[in-house]
């Protein structure tokens, strides 16, 4: 079984493939990212789904890159008979989703084999394959089709679709997979070739976007490239991981389904987007949250579906063993139904954020914003599962009241700036109340920090957030002891832990054992930087940079003994984090943190008069 590492993805906007170095795809779930799996090798065998297409013989050395600025995956075999190029891509689409592969001889004759393994819903399902003229094989299985299509030769041998051929310098062998429904005539065939222009123009467009011109600038653009390739185009969303249940310690059972969109992730991506000059991602991601989080404030969910679907209700994949027997694999997700109050002031700061990049609320949405904070108000004081999604019992969670009172700063500074209506006097007051409590509450006098949770003594790299919102400075001496404690008891090798997981699992309700979360290892860089120590920030953001594959890309976790990767992977919120701390060092603040702006001048308007006989 390959490393998780050793994957590289490909996309089209709507669902996304994982190669590995052999030239494998083993994960792929068509037509969506939530779809099921028509290849699950990844989290089990080749019998449960794959697509090699490799040389036939011995491959002394693999090397891999992405054509600059672009998702198209190029990989070179070099063997004894001679040398492979395999481009790899699926071209951005409307309708069909499509895998295209060429093959190209680069020198020599190399033996190729082609076996395609398809299994539908999640590596359960074995389809029927039919001829349906030369070159072209059509597998079905209840609502789902795939076409393939070949000059070359092909043939079935023990339920897989082979061929074998060998290539020769110079020779460019195409192959496209095409996903339809079953019910529907048989989709018409693409050129490949034009499919490789046309996607590489759509990739280089697109990066002419980029506005950020400074440090680490190819590192942010890779890792925007990453969160690109996670939107799922129809609708804005974007979904935290394209794979399911990759374990945070192999052999746990701490593996997760991560193919919805979590609003934290994905207000973190829109930050990173608008700070490097994609706004047109960011408004759109803005309208999948109008329409996403309509309705009851307090039904406001932590997680939706690619389209704003609220159920996501978790079941476990039997028949799969899991990525290297790390059982459950698991498909949805329960803590979808999980109160998590930071989210409220995730969204607000989203607000906020398009507001400053000059798309202001609309008066209808900024409504329901308003309706959002008046359940807030009384919200805030509830226990919750914390940003770490416990599944132990609820807490006073540090982390969560730090995003309530960002929720309501959001508020304040969104009527102060841009004159949005509401009873400003109740948010400040509750703005500096959350503020007081946490001050109070959060604080641990054994370890000499903020704690995990009120009148904890557990510290948790959460808190290393606090700067970045504004609610203390990072060279505040209660944060700079926190740091300290964190520094001191939360990492391995330099590498950040999220919290310290326990035996009893009173900690978080579940057995213990995780790697370091690369997320926090990039916050911790980003506070160094905000206090000054510019040279330790980059020295560790760089070590960070060295942990990503040869192609880029970083996972949720890291096993700083084993040396790999772990959790789902590619993951969204690495990469934010990364482009976030990388534009934070060359800004000198966090992105989310900007400057202050004048008051508007608008007038005061009538809703931000408290009725006679109340209070603010």
């Amino acid at each position: 079984m390959p490393r998780i590492e050793d994957y590289a993805l490909i996309g089209d906007l709507q669902t996304a493939a994982l190669v590995s170095r052999e030239g494998s795809i083993d994960w792929c779930c068509f037509p969506r990212f939530d779809s099921g799996a028509c290849f699950a090798a990844l989290l089990g065998t080749p019998d449960h789904g794959r697509w090699l297409l490799a040389p036939a013989t011995e491959v002394r050395r693999v090397s891999r890159r992405y054509r600059t600025d672009t998702l198209i995956l190029e990989s070179i075999f070099e063997t004894a008979e001679g040398m492979v190029r395999a481009i790899d891509f699926m071209p951005p689409r409307d309708e069909r989703p499509n895998i295209v592969r060429i093959l190209e001889g680069l020198d020599g004759s190399v033996p190729i084999r082609s076996e395609l393994v398809i299994r539908f819903d999640f590596g359960h399902i074995v389809p029927w394959v039919r001829r349906v003229h030369t070159g072209t094989r059509v597998a079905t299985a209840g609502p789902d089709a795939l076409c393939l299509r070949t000059p070359v030769e092909v043939h079935g041998e023990d339920l897989r679709t082979v061929s074998e051929f060998t290539l020769e310098q110079g020779d460019r062998i195409p192959f496209s997979l095409t996903w339809f429904p079953s019910h529907e005539s048989l989709p018409q065939p693409i050129d490949a070739e034009a499919a490789l222009t046309l996607s590489e123009n759509y990739w280089l467009d697109w990066a002419t976007q980029c506005s950020h011109d400074g440090d680490y600038h190819d590192d942010i653009h890779s890792s925007l490239l990453v969160l690109k390739a996670l939107t799922y185009a129809p609708t804005g969303g974007i979904v935290a991981a394209p794979t399911t249940s990759l374990p945070e310690a192999i052999g746990g059972e701490r593996n997760w389904d991560y193919r919805f969109v979590w609003l934290r992730d994905a207000i973190l991506t829109l930050l990173a987007m608008l700070n490097v000059g994609y706004s047109d991602e960011a408004l759109k991601w803005g309208r999948w949250l109008r329409r996403a989080i309509a309705g009851d404030p307090a039904d406001l969910q932590i997680m939706y579906g690619l389209a704003g679907e609220r159920r996501l209700d978790e079941r476990v994949i039997e028949w799969l063993p899991g990525y290297e027997r790390s059982a459950p694999v698991r498909v949805g997700n329960a803590a979808s139904t999980q109160l998590q109050l930071d989210v409220y002031g995730e969204v607000m700061d989203a607000v906020y954020h398009l507001a400053v990049h000059g798309s202001l609320p609309p008066a209808d949405f900024w409504s329901l914003m308003r309706k959002l904070l008046e359940w807030l108000e009384r919200g805030w004081r509830r226990p919750d599962s914390g940003i770490w999604e416990m599944r132990g019992p609820p807490r006073h969670f540090t982390f969560s009241k730090l995003m309530s009172w960002l929720a309501f700063d959001r508020a304040v500074r969104l009527h102060d700036e841009f004159g949005r209506p509401g009873p400003v006097d109740r948010w400040r007051t509750l703005r500096d109340e959350i503020r007081g409590e946490i001050l109070a509450q959060a604080w641990s006098d054994r370890k000499q920090a903020f704690a995990q949770s009120f009148g904890s003594d557990e510290l948790d790299a959460s808190v290393l957030l606090m700067p970045s919102v504004g609610l203390l400075p990072a060279t505040d001496e209660r944060f700079a002891s926190t740091v300290e404690a964190i520094r001191r008891e939360l990492t391995v090798d330099g590498l950040v832990l999220r919290y310290q997981s326990r035996d009893d699992g009173a900690v978080d309700g579940l057995p213990p054992g995780e790697g370091v979360f690369l997320p926090c290892s990039f916050w911790l860089a980003e506070v160094l930087a905000l206090q000054g120590k510019q040279d330790e920030a980059r020295e560790l953001f760089e070590r960070l940079l060295d942990l990503r594959n040869d192609v880029g890309l970083l996972a949720e976790e890291y096993d700083p003994v084993a040396g790999r990767q772990l959790g789902n992977f590619p993951q969204a919120f690495t990469h934010l984090a990364l482009v976030n701390t990388a534009v934070a060092l060359g800004k000198g603040r966090s992105v989310r943190h900007p400057p202050k702006r004048p008051r508007s001048k608008r007038a005061s308007h009538p809703d931000d008069i408290q009725p006679k006989g109340t209070t603010a």
